[in-house]
């Protein structure tokens, strides 16, 4: 299959079929879409084309090895040495030496390198070979030579052309797990190969192939990735060898690589050959794999190497060079398709191959029983069913209506069930082991995938149908009742057809992809989510993006289309932390997004939330990562505006989409580059894209103003205010230490005694209380608790470090393992009133753990205010209340951050450009405009303010009814969303005069002044205004009013505002 379109000459269509194109104006449309700022340059065949095709009028490979002058002596040194071992008869000395020497396409370099004991061994062990086939009456000769020292190897293998042999030593493949896969700026390492100019004596079809690897030799000094410069980040031996012409090439790309996210692609006619050159560069350790994975792609189109090259730069940048030509020596491929045919299909399928190297059924695409773009889909749906595959089913929620999920037994019960059919049912390796053997369904299911997002445009009608289109015409895709029938009577048992039946649900929901983009740097897909079962998931999403590449998974979800939240990259310490990590990104990203959605009640944008799960392997590829990943989910928010770059999509959503990103664990420091990247990629909205991006660029950093820490401080002031409590009398617990954005500033703003913290580096006790200016001191230089000075501790404080082992505490109890104590330390017995998460994994304490903080039916810690997103399950909240404690749980507390990053955007989208930058953003001295600095402070009243509102509104209601506040926290929300979104709808908004009311009220009073009412209103989109005036409206009516009010109530309400709005 193809992965984009691949121009069939109509002479080699099979039976002068002329099958109908899939045109551009038959597809849903979507916006204008600006260029790429990292194209793959491409010279696409019958069509204009950004860039203008090239034809090398160079002879020979484009390297001139510097002549060895000892060439010749060391050569009769070698047979002398060769005639004294007495392996090879004498009389075949001079033959096999000057075979070696002359015959091989080895270069001086290898020559001039090894030592005469190393080349007589390689002789040797040629020879051997050639002995050892005519011992067994066997024409196929079989060489197989590796050596590999620290700063060099010399690999020789038997090659039939065009072939991937499966049983042999896999070569390549080595090369990029030993060498090529860790080269970086520090170390890395170069590759040449080359085919022998001859076949072997006695075989019809096998050559040698030999490959030699190199450390890189660089200048001194460390280079920027910006320092394209080839004279000064090449390596030695390169500078020292390649012609003029291949520098000034290699001098082209590195400078287009640079300025990119993802490869540049070009290939070149040799002139006066059949031969082509492609080449391609890109970021060193950004394709993994890319260079064994290469030759399985060019054989798959009857294609050969004659000489490969890869070469490192140390601004960290990787070219591959390779010479290709028919595997046989008619013009036409294995597969009847002309060379210039192949190697345009072959750039087309780079970028796909860039994205996934090495995909989990690579085996399929090297014997040819898969394309490569068949084997990536089925990557793609088996990463998918991963998370969507293991689901509970019908049992799970039958019982569920039989237990008392209010009895702890009861409900810790279901909570292991659920975790052990989710872990047990399909494990990756299960699933992968039932995909693979099913070959021909996979053929069947992409072909459906094909029919509905793959395009032929009109451009290229001076071509017949591409590869892909024609196979869609030809293999005829199957009806969805054909498709299913097929699974059902293929496969060999229920669970298998369920597996197989993914591929379908996968097909069905998918609205949009990026999969037949000429240009990307991962594979992005965007879902109608409906498909997830409600039992599972009772608050449907609006939106569902999946995105994939070899160094990550990722999702987007979102409850609304105008929806904010925050992108967080997962790592995992080991295989085992990765596995669980798989299991729970999916339900994990979604409690995120859901927090955030009941959060949001007081600002127009819905709940959101990205979540990057790093693969096992790429644990420091996270700016890699959060690049592919942003670039990826933007290829289908901007539509296209450039041919053979980004061409159009099939939209089956069939509407214009904004996404309102910002920064959550691992990512604080790549929001300037997202914003940055949105901008040059033409995004109309790439002010707003991101928030807490730095001040330069009009961002506003929660962590300096202390955004999210205010909510939660309102929370915990409105239970010292209703109990009338001595803030300095009260002991505290917090997770989260005073390196972290909420952990430093609740220590900065609060005023208790604290008698225990918990943060990434251990545990810091002292039940005497700890030093208050000690901890004022880390918060302010934002350092862990393993800075604290430990003579400040009494004789009862202690610290235990994650590290540490065997330490003894002043009660004498012995902890034998530091990461152990402090991941379970919140849940040991303790004196605290007030414990305030900060910081720590989702789920840290969950109806099984619950139980440890509860003695006699009575909670050990009376008050929690939960800072930390899902820190403790909603169960386990239910517990702890019923226990008697009073809990305020996040999608309350934790709404500082949300608010301040929505009035952001809102300024984002207020201001113009020009006068976004002179009131919003810090210059280049440090300089804060006034405005800046009076937008923050009115963002931190309306935090507080909002903060208040609700406290008061959940205390109230409690006291009425004694409904637990976790519950009650969670029908405010619903309340306040269910009522935003009827008045967005209703009537009202269409009042004019009352709508421009209510967004006067809404809207900042800063804002309103320096930008006008009016101007506003021009400049915001209208849906999020409506959402503005839905969530205004919405939340102060329920604050008010509470969850349970009646149409009356309403009623009251809406005739004090138009009483307002008449005056």
């Amino acid at each position: 299959m193809s992965n984009s379109p691949l121009p069939v000459r109509q002479e080699n269509v099979p039976g002068g079929l002329k099958p109908t194109n899939k045109l551009l104006d038959q597809i849903i449309r979507t916006p204008d879409r600006m260029p790429s700022p990292q194209p793959t340059h491409l010279s696409v065949p019958g069509r204009p084309q950004p860039y203008p095709h090239k034809v090398l009028h160079e002879e020979g490979s484009g390297y001139l090895a510097p002549k060895f002058e000892g060439k010749d002596e060391q050569m009769e040194k070698v047979m002398d040495a060769v005639e004294v071992k007495n392996f090879i008869p004498s009389e075949f000395v001079e033959t096999e030496v000057k075979w070696f020497y002359n015959e091989l396409g080895i270069d001086d370099q290898y020559f001039q390198t090894e030592t005469t004991h190393a080349i007589v061994a390689h002789i040797h062990s040629l020879y051997a070979a050639k002995v050892a086939a005519y011992a067994r009456d066997d024409s196929h000769v079989e060489i197989r030579l590796d050596k590999e020292a620290s700063d060099h190897a010399v690999y020789i293998d038997t090659s039939k052309p065009g072939i991937t042999r499966m049983d042999g030593p896999r070569y390549e493949e080595r090369i990029d797990e030993k060498y090529l896969n860790g080269s970086n700026q520090t170390r890395s390492y170069r590759v040449e190969t080359f085919r022998s100019n001859s076949l072997l004596p006695g075989s019809q079809d096998n050559m040698l192939r030999c490959y030699f690897v190199y450390q890189n030799q660089f200048n001194e000094g460390e280079f920027a990735e910006t320092e394209t410069d080839i004279e000064k980040v090449g390596d030695k031996r390169f500078l020292q060898k390649a012609t003029k012409n291949t520098k000034d090439m290699y001098q082209q790309l590195l400078t287009n690589a640079a300025g990119r996210t993802g490869p540049v692609i070009e290939y070149y006619d040799i002139y006066g050959t059949i031969e082509k050159r492609l080449v391609i560069a890109y970021k060193q350790g950004s394709a993994l794999g890319l260079f064994s994975a290469m030759s399985d792609l060019y054989h798959y189109y009857g294609l050969t190497s004659s000489r490969k090259y890869v070469e490192q730069f140390a601004n960290g940048y990787t070219i591959i060079s390779v010479y290709l030509k028919p595997a046989s020596s008619d013009i036409y491929t294995p597969r009847n398709i002309p060379i210039e045919s192949s190697i345009h299909q072959i750039v087309k399928e780079l970028s796909l191959l860039y994205c996934i190297p090495q995909n989990k059924f690579q085996s399929h695409f090297a014997t040819g029983r898969l394309s490569l773009q068949e084997t990536i889909y089925a990557h793609c749906v088996w990463v998918f069913s991963n998370h969507f595959i293991n689901r509970l089913g019908s049992e799970y929620t039958t019982l569920l209506s039989v237990l008392d999920t209010d009895n702890s037994v009861h409900a810790e019960l279901l909570s292991k069930l659920k975790r052990r059919l989710r872990a047990e049912t399909f494990t990756s390796d299960y699933l992968l082991e039932i995909i693979a053997e099913y070959p021909e369904l996979v053929h069947s299911l992409y072909l459906n995938f094909a029919n509905s997002h793959y395009v032929q445009s009109r451009e290229q009608d001076d071509f017949l149908p591409t590869l892909s289109f024609l196979r869609i015409k030809v293999d005829k895709p199957m009806t969805d009742e054909e498709l299913q029938k097929a699974i059902r009577e293929d496969t060999s048992n229920e669970h298998h057809a369920l597996v197989m039946s993914s591929f379908h649900v996968f097909n069905k929901f998918v609205q949009k992809t990026n999969f037949y983009t000429p240009t990307k740097v991962a594979l992005s897909f965007r879902f109608n989510p409906s498909f997830l079962p409600p039992q599972e998931y009772p608050q449907p999403l609006y939106g569902m993006f999946l995105v994939i590449s070899s160094e990550f998974r990722g999702f987007h979800l979102r409850f609304r289309d105008i929806a904010r939240g925050g992108i967080r990259i997962v790592k995992s310490r080991s295989r085992e932390a990765y596995v669980i990590n798989v299991r729970s990104l999916f339900d994990e990203n979604y409690n995120l997004a859901n927090t955030q959605q009941r959060k949001n009640k007081d600002i127009p944008e819905g709940g959101a939330k990205g979540v990057i799960l790093l693969s096992p392997r790429h644990q420091d590829k996270a700016k890699v990562a959060f690049e592919k990943y942003i670039d990826s989910i933007l290829d289908l928010l901007l539509p296209p505006e450039s041919p053979g770059i980004k061409d159009p999509i099939v939209d089956l959503y069939g509407k214009p989409e904004i996404l309102f990103l910002g920064p959550d664990e691992n990512t604080a420091d790549l929001v300037d580059w997202a914003t940055e990247h949105a901008r040059v990629r033409g995004a109309p909205f790439w002010k707003s894209f991101f928030t807490g991006k730095s001040p330069k660029l009009g961002g506003i950093p929660h962590d300096r103003y202390g955004m999210t820490t205010l909510s939660v401080r309102e929370y915990v002031l409105g239970i010292y205010r209703k109990l009338n409590l001595d803030p300095s009398k009260v002991s505290k617990l917090q997770t989260g230490g005073p390196d972290g954005d909420l952990g430093s500033n609740e220590i900065l703003l609060g005023n208790e005694r604290y008698t225990a913290i918990v943060d990434g580096a251990g545990v810091l006790v002292d039940p005497h209380g700890l030093d208050r200016n000690e901890l004022l001191r880390l918060a302010k230089n934002r350092v862990m608790i393993s800075e604290y000075d430990d003579s400040k501790l009494s004789s009862e404080g202690y610290r235990v470090l994650v590290d540490q082992t065997n330490v003894r505490l002043p009660s004498g109890e012995m902890v034998h393992n530091g990461t152990a104590f402090r991941n379970t330390f919140h849940l040991r017995q303790g004196q605290y009133d007030l414990f305030v998460p900060c910081g720590g994994r989702p789920e840290s304490i969950d109806i099984s753990s619950a139980n440890k903080l509860i003695v006699d039916g009575k909670c050990t810690i009376p008050y929690i205010v939960e800072g930390a997103n899902l820190f403790i399950t909603q169960d386990a909240k239910l517990r702890l209340e019923k226990a008697g404690c009073i809990l305020y749980k996040d999608a309350s507390a934790n709404k500082g951050g949300v608010t301040s990053s929505s009035h952001e955007v809102l300024a984002s989208l207020c201001f113009d450009d020009a006068g976004f930058l002179k009131y919003m953003c810090v210059d280049a001295d440090g300089n804060i405009p006034e405005f800046y600095n009076q937008y923050v402070k009115e963002i931190q009243e309306v935090i507080k303010r909002n903060a208040r509102l609700e406290f008061e509104a959940i205390w109230r209601e409690h006291q009425e009814t004694g409904v637990p506040r976790s519950v009650l926290s969670d029908k405010l929300s619903i309340a306040i969303t269910s009522m935003d979104e009827e008045l967005q709808e209703s009537d009202l908004w269409h009042d004019e005069q009352f709508r421009v009311s209510v967004l006067g009220d809404a809207l900042p009073k800063l804002l309103l002044d320096q930008i006008g009412l009016k101007t506003i209103l021009k400049r915001v989109p209208d849906n999020y205004l409506r959402a503005i005036f839905g969530s205004y409206l919405a939340s102060r009516f329920v604050y008010q009013y509470g969850t349970n009010s009646s149409p009356f109530a309403f009623f009251e309400f809406m005739s004090k505002s138009m009483y307002k709005k008449a005056v």
